[in-house]
């Protein structure tokens, strides 16, 4: 009589499992998102697999099912299903022109981390028809390097600011601040252009946020009583003939926080598809934008065991600097 193989016993460092495998989780791994540390582990296998396989059980956390969103603990046991070679998605190979332009969009580097002025149309990973995003295109412009990961997410029309881990350990810390709701948290600075005259007596919304699934990458974000508490300030910078370039400061990091909150006050984002106005998009394409006018422009954080905040901006991306440019009348106005 034929015996079954027992589950193979797995290594955070070991390849793509070819039987079911268990893996212990440490302290290092340890407030990850499953989905994330899945397919950090899961290289080259489809996004869309990966959350199959999380969805139909066959990945268990502790014994039991689990969501993609669970945050994975010290001492977790993760049970992961074999993966057929088969199923693995071609790599995608990084083109010259965007190694060269992540190269010099480098805004800060230390030992734990990296900023970058993320370009506009660049998804920050791959998956769901997006093959190469951010974060592979690093891996490939430094193979020797141990570690690489995303600690936020911009959208993949944001242009500006977003932090990516060379360190677990560093991870781990700005992750935590990113939950702060005070100065010991990281602070967040954008740029938006919205409709209309934004009102200057208006610099806060506090509405609460409801994010509703409709597919599976797709979300619609509205202001309603059950949703989760949101606080954007804003201040306005320039006012133009149609429309007004201000600063947006998330205090609570909801999903399309920014761009909902300016709709619920009258004055959607320009170039924004999803929130905003056809008609009013349109206009604005004559003159040149072809995106969302949405740009991360600075990041506020502390390193660990520092005393002062470390500040990092990035310029206006060079697509809206030009919008900027074409409107007219500006009237700077004064706070």
């Amino acid at each position: 009589m034929k015996t079954s193989k027992p589950p193979q016993k797995s290594t955070p460092d070991q390849g793509l499992p070819t039987q079911v495998a268990f893996v212990s989780i440490d302290e290092e791994q340890a407030g990850q998102r499953l989905d994330n540390f899945l397919m950090a582990r899961l290289k080259g296998v489809p996004k869309s697999k990966v959350y199959n396989v999380i969805r139909k059980g066959e990945v268990r956390v502790n014994k039991g099912r689990t969501k993609p969103d669970y945050k994975i603990c010290k001492g977790d046991e993760i049970r992961i299903p074999p993966i057929r070679i088969s199923e693995r998605e071609p790599v995608a190979k990084a083109s010259n022109t965007m190694t060269k332009l992540l190269d010099s969009s480098i805004l800060f580097e230390n030992e734990g981390l990296l900023v970058i002025n993320k370009p506009p149309g660049l998804a920050v990973h791959g998956g769901s028809g997006v093959s190469l995003g951010l974060i592979e295109t690093l891996r490939q412009m430094r193979p020797d390097a141990r570690y690489l990961e995303l600690i936020h997410r911009l959208d993949r029309d944001t242009s500006g600011c977003i932090m990516v881990a060379k360190k677990r350990s560093m991870l781990r810390h700005l992750q935590a601040a990113l939950r702060e709701k005070n100065t010991s948290g990281i602070t967040k600075v954008y740029q938006a252009l919205v409709i209309g005259e934004w009102p200057k007596s208006c610099r806060r919304v506090d509405a609460p946020l409801l994010k509703t699934e409709v597919a599976d990458d797709e979300r619609i974000v509205r202001v309603h009583a059950d949703g989760k508490p949101s606080l954007t300030e804003f201040k306005l910078l320039n006012s133009f003939d149609k429309c007004s370039l201000v600063e947006a400061r998330p205090i609570t990091g909801r999903t399309h926080q920014i761009r909902v909150h300016a709709q619920y006050m009258g004055h959607a984002l320009v170039g924004d598809e999803k929130y905003g106005s056809d008609e009013f998009n349109a206009q604005m394409r004559s003159i040149g934008l072809k995106r969302l006018f949405l740009h991360a422009a600075e990041l506020g954080f502390y390193l660990p065991d520092a005393k002062e905040k470390t500040i990092v901006k990035a310029p206006l991306a060079a697509d809206l600097a030009a919008v900027i440019e074409k409107l007219s009348d500006p009237k700077t106005t004064s706070q």
